[in-house]
C-alpha cells in the first residue's frame, strides 16, 4: 500500500467524506468535540489525495491539539 503522498495509504475518498461527515457530526459546543473533530479531520487528510501530508505530521498535529487543550490556551509555556 502505497501512493504519491508517502503516507503509505492509498488514496480513499470515501473514508475521507466518512471522516469528515463523523468531524461535522460530533463538533458540537464542548472543547472537547471541537478537539475530536479537530483530530478526525487530521486523520482524514491521510486518505486525501490531494493533501501532502505523511502519519507522523499527523501524529504531531494531534499532540499539539492535545497540548493545546490540556494547557488551555496556544500561549507557549
Amino acid at each position: 500500500m502505497s501512493d504519491e503522498t508517502g503516507s503509505g495509504l492509498d488514496p480513499d475518498p470515501e473514508r475521507v467524506a466518512v471522516l469528515r461527515e463523523v468531524a461535522e457530526d460530533i463538533r458540537g459546543d464542548s472543547s472537547e468535540s471541537e478537539q475530536l473533530a479537530a483530530m478526525l479531520y487530521r486523520v482524514s487528510d491521510l486518505y486525501d489525495a490531494d493533501a501532502e501530508t505523511s502519519p507522523e505530521e499527523i501524529y504531531r498535529n494531534v499532540k499539539t491539539i492535545l497540548q493545546i487543550k490540556e494547557r488551555g490556551t496556544l500561549a507557549r509555556d
